[in-house]
């Protein structure tokens, strides 16, 4: 149980966050972290020639020219715990490696939960249940900052010559990445809504939200105390993440996270409609043009930046005994089963 722990972690957290310190060794991890896993490139050839993998709990499909990555975590409504953010990272890598595909397609698949039961959600976080039981370790927290989210702001680096990895930290990114809609049905919850901060376009469906509870349960929530705020400016955002702010995308403060809100029933079409425009009179520079929004939005030196205070904080919160309190009071942990 989390409870029961001994804190090993947080020397995990503390070594992380000290490699991070150091400009050299924090660039040469964060580089190395946008390389494609190992499994990425093995599944690469069978993806390229069938146009779909089955990795459980995230799928990958080539549908025309976008490949379509679905979270498949159904039992706990597409939550985010270290049986899916591999998965999700490899289904991400394949789409942005396959030769054919220029745009990625981010949603949430139909769950079995009895009061969504055939209904598509995007994520509900984070897996309380799983930490609460001292399943979810604290080096997920960094393979979806640095691996999964990362990949999906950045791209991914393929370059073959080891020294990529040690450029110079002014020289311009060189990963290899696509355009990114999010499909929102329901909510993004938590780790949910922090993906929303690292596609390029986001269509929700009417009467859905966006919050993000990490504050109450205990913890930082990934990147989005950078992030957020330039969405919906720093007022806004101490909101969100210090008094729960939930954010519904029909309203004036959600289409600041929304760029489209549909109809239930209009969201195929609606990502449809989204790709065709993307793609449809053909692509010009997308990489290059994200790579020049990143130069004033977080060049991979404030990200560094950032990291260096999020993987020393986030390992003692992890561990902390008022993640617990947290969890039985807003959770009712001790009453869940996974």
């Amino acid at each position: 149980m989390q409870a029961d722990k001994d804190g090993l972690e947080i020397h995990q957290g503390l070594f992380v966050s000290q490699i991070m310190a150091n400009i050299q060794t924090g660039h040469h991890l964060m580089r190395s972290m946008l390389r494609p896993r190992a499994e990425s490139l093995a599944l690469l050839p069978e993806f390229v020639a069938t146009g779909y993998v089955d990795l459980g709990t995230a799928r990958v499909r080539v549908q025309g020219e976008a490949g379509h990555v679905t979270i498949h975590n159904g039992r706990y409504l597409n939550s985010e715990d270290d049986t899916v953010v591999g998965p999700l990272e490899i289904a991400t890598d394949l789409a942005l490696l396959h030769p054919e595909v220029k745009i990625g397609v981010l949603r949430g698949s139909p769950v079995d939960h009895p009061k969504y039961q055939g209904q598509r959600v995007f994520s509900s976080g984070i897996n309380l249940t799983r930490i609460y039981q001292g399943k979810q370790s604290y080096l997920s927290f960094l393979f979806r900052s640095m691996g999964l989210h990362n990949k999906l702001y950045r791209g991914v680096l393929i370059e073959n010559e080891p020294d990529r990895l040690d450029a110079p930290i002014e020289e311009p990114e060189r990963t290899w990445e696509k355009l990114w809609i999010a499909a929102v049905d329901k909510f993004a919850i938590g780790g949910g809504c922090q993906l929303l901060l690292v596609v390029d376009y986001v269509i929700a469906e009417a009467g859905s939200y966006f919050n993000l509870p990490a504050r109450k349960e205990g913890f930082l929530p990934g990147a989005a105390n950078m992030r957020l705020p330039r969405f919906v400016g720093e007022r806004l955002a101490r909101e969100a993440i210090l008094f729960d702010r939930m954010f519904y995308a029909d309203t004036p403060e959600g289409r600041l996270i929304a760029n489209e809100v549909v109809p239930s029933e209009e969201m195929d079409l609606a990502v449809s409609r989204c790709i065709e425009r993307a793609i449809g009179s053909g692509m010009v520079s997308p990489g290059a043009n994200r790579k020049a929004i990143r130069q004033q939005t977080e060049p991979l030196e404030a990200l560094r930046k950032y990291l260096t205070t999020y993987t020393f904080e986030q390992a003692f919160l992890h561990l902390s005994d008022q993640l617990i309190v947290n969890l039985e009071r807003h959770w009712n942990a001790r009453q869940r089963k996974l």
